[in-house]
């Protein structure tokens, strides 16, 4: 599904080749099976940040993706947090990956929601549909906040649990993100930072990958490697 992979390059950081394919990237969506009202909402979004100066999408992006982790684009952290059991998670997300023919490079977290994408664009629309599925609790989370936020990057999470087909209660989890509190303010970040634990030794797998690889060649559309998604139906503490 071409689709997934413009929504894909939508979540990642802004850069000037984004705008640059940018009529390739409206073709894509118009010529896609999303429904009428879901294309019209994409493109205007697109059109309207490739229209931004460059920097100032960077800024905005910064401003969403970069401070605080409730709407952290890497989807094990909106399930098992610092615990042992998303190191684990993402152990066994690897292994599935290198099962359907992807191999990522070092610094590369697999759960970061634009690679991620990738890969199901490459693995068919009955498969793609399955796994987004299995994550709709956490692309409706991140939908909501972004909504309580009034950002238009909440069109790239409906768009998404369009293609899941998903009938997850919205009502409910936006009533659910009324009650938060935002982490994104000074106050917040500071008492993150006095209450973060010193680490030695590996990379904090919280560091963002500086870019996305695409999926080899060799991967299979038709090859479904299910993918256990552990918690993922459970609201984040």
């Amino acid at each position: 599904m071409q689709v997934l992979s413009v929504l894909s390059h939508l979540l990642d950081y802004p850069t000037a080749e984004f705008v640059e394919a940018k009529d390739e990237l409206l073709s894509i969506i118009a010529e896609s099976s999303l429904q009428a009202e879901t294309k019209h909402r994409l493109i205007g979004f697109i059109e309207t940040q490739c229209a931004k100066n460059l920097m100032d999408w960077q800024a905005q992006y910064d401003g969403l993706f970069e401070r605080g982790r409730a709407l952290g684009l890497w989807l094990f952290e909106h399930v098992h947090g610092e615990s042992r059991d998303r190191g684990q998670a993402m152990v066994d997300l690897i292994e599935q990956y290198k099962q359907a023919g992807l191999e990522l490079s070092q610094n590369e977290l697999p759960d970061y929601i634009p690679l991620f994408l990738e890969f199901l664009a490459t693995q068919g629309q009955a498969n793609a549909q399955q796994w987004l599925s299995e994550v709709e609790h956490i692309l409706a989370l991140l939908l909501c906040r972004l909504e309580k936020r009034e950002s238009d990057y909440s069109v790239v999470f409906a768009t998404l649990l369009e293609i899941a087909q998903s009938n997850i209660d919205l009502e409910a989890l936006r009533e659910q993100v009324n009650g938060e509190k935002r982490d994104d303010t000074k106050q917040a970040i500071d008492k993150e930072w006095e209450e973060e634990a010193v680490t030695f030794g590996a990379p904090d797998a919280n560091s963002c990958p500086s870019a996305v690889n695409r999926p080899s060649e060799s991967q299979r559309k038709d090859q479904y490697v299910p993918v256990t998604w552990t918690g993922f139906n459970q609201q984040a503490s």
